[in-house]
C-alpha cells in the first residue's frame, strides 16, 4: 500500500472516530478502528494507530 493511501485511511478513521464521539459511537468506533487497521498497511503506522485509538475510545464511549 502506498504512503498516500496510508495517510488517507488514517485520517478518516481519525474523523470517523471523533464523529463518533458524539453520534452512532460503536458503528463508527468499529469504521474507525478498521480504517486504522487496513492502514497499517502502509509506511504511516503512528496516524493509522491514532485513528484505531480514536476508534476505541468511540466504542468505549458507545458501550458505557
Amino acid at each position: 500500500m502506498s504512503e498516500k493511501t496510508g495517510k488517507w485511511l488514517g485520517w478518516i478513521g481519525i474523523v470517523v472516530g471523533v464523529v463518533g464521539f458524539f453520534w452512532l459511537s460503536i458503528w463508527l468506533g468499529i469504521v474507525s478502528i478498521c480504517a486504522g487497521i487496513a492502514g497499517l498497511f502502509s509506511p504511516q503506522k503512528k496516524l493509522n494507530g491514532i485513528a484505531m485509538a480514536a476508534g476505541v475510545v468511540a466504542l468505549i464511549i458507545g458501550i458505557v
